[in-house]
């Protein structure tokens, strides 16, 4: 019977030193509808695995209910050995492992994220509103597995922490890889990626599809009109202009093509900002 009892503690043991979650190894906070197993020393019988309800309590024979929610793994353990006290001879050990984190929940917002999340343990499939993340996770890991960020605004996104927002620079992280600008989430982190419709590119005018496209770093006047199609047969590749924004005015800078396209003479191309507009005529 020790054998067996022996047997089952070291595989449980073994399961708690290879979770591979937050829940152990970052000091991770219990919340509600995350799923514990108990384990006590030398009582098999008390053995359970047991859900945190929506009041953060746990029932525990034969102790009763005990808050966990807001508790570490080993806080909780502490509680519990000490309430055992009064019903197990001897100084009990208890062993506390969060089985399923179901309380780890991130918030997305601002409309700048269009299609699903990749499938995966890491995200429900959703890409607005509560997430719930299933194991250690950055902002890169979670911006990976959103939608197309193709209309996100990065430059202006941020994480809401307990009403602060944090340092981390959206654009330097995902554009250009700057590693430095991951964060680590934590649960209630709001993360707000708003939409960049303001700053696309209008192109109108004497092109084959008037439209708004995407700005890139380094776009040009020439590349935004290929992207809405190029010119149609009554457009003057000298007759184009661009608006600008300039304070609360408008600014109109004239582009002459031409020489671009039939000499491949760049310097007179124009290079775009966000938010220009592309008028051909």
């Amino acid at each position: 019977m020790k054998k067996r009892i022996y047997s089952f503690v070291l595989v449980a043991l073994i399961f708690a030193s290879n979770y591979s979650t937050f829940a152990d190894e970052q000091g991770y906070v219990i919340g509600d509808e995350d799923v514990l197993q108990i384990s006590v020393w030398g009582s098999p019988e008390l053995t359970i695995q047991v859900p945190v309800r929506p009041d953060g309590m746990i029932s525990f024979p034969p102790v009763g209910d005990v808050k966990a929610a807001g508790l570490t793994p080993l806080e909780l353990k502490a509680v519990l050995e000490k309430e055992l006290e009064k019903y197990v001879k001897g100084a009990a050990t208890v062993s506390v492992i969060v089985t399923a984190v179901n309380s780890f929940k991130v918030f997305v917002l601002g409309g700048g994220i269009s299609g699903t999340v990749t499938p995966g343990a890491t995200t429900s499939d959703t890409t607005s509103g509560a997430i719930t993340l299933r194991r250690n996770t950055t902002l890169l890991q979670l911006v990976a597995q959103l939608g197309s960020l193709q209309n996100a605004d990065l430059n202006n996104s941020f994480i809401l922490r307990n009403g602060q927002k944090l340092s981390a620079d959206f654009y330097k992280l995902v554009i250009r890889g700057d590693i430095s600008q991951d964060v680590q989430l934590r649960p209630n982190d709001v993360i707000f990626i708003p939409d960049n419709f303001e700053k696309r590119i209008m192109v109108l005018g004497k092109v084959k599809i008037p439209s708004v496209v995407q700005y890139r770093e380094g776009m040009t006047v020439l590349d935004a009109i290929l992207s809405a199609g190029g010119f149609t047969e009554f457009a003057d590749p000298n007759d184009v202009s661009v608006v600008r924004k300039a304070g609360e005015k408008d600014r109109n800078i004239e582009v002459r093509l031409k020489d671009v396209i039939k000499k491949g003479d760049t310097s007179k191309d124009l290079p775009l900002r966000p938010g220009d507009r592309v008028v051909v005529d």
